[in-house]
């Protein structure tokens, strides 16, 4: 989040950040990253993969229902709301 400052005025929360050493505090952050370990196991150098397998891997993952998004994927709620 270098530089979040330059966006802070977009966000009328303001921009928060999780406490180190409180996972908890990052729920949606841990699941993901536990997500991103089926493909790429921790400590994988990711130089190794091109940037099509990379692709493929998002596209997966954002295209997974979610049972917050009401088993809903990502790319389907998401999108929408981009476009208004």
């Amino acid at each position: 989040m270098a530089r979040h400052d330059l966006r802070a005025d977009h966000f009328t929360d303001g921009i928060y950040f999780a406490e180190p050493g409180s996972p908890w505090q990052r729920g949606t952050n841990e699941n993901t990253n536990g997500l991103l370990r089926q493909y790429f196991p921790k400590g994988s150098d990711l130089n190794i993969y091109d940037a099509q397998a990379l692709r493929e891997v998002e596209e997966r993952l954002n295209n997974r229902p979610r049972r917050t998004l009401g088993w809903k994927a990502p790319i389907d709620v998401f999108t929408p709301a981009l476009t208004r």
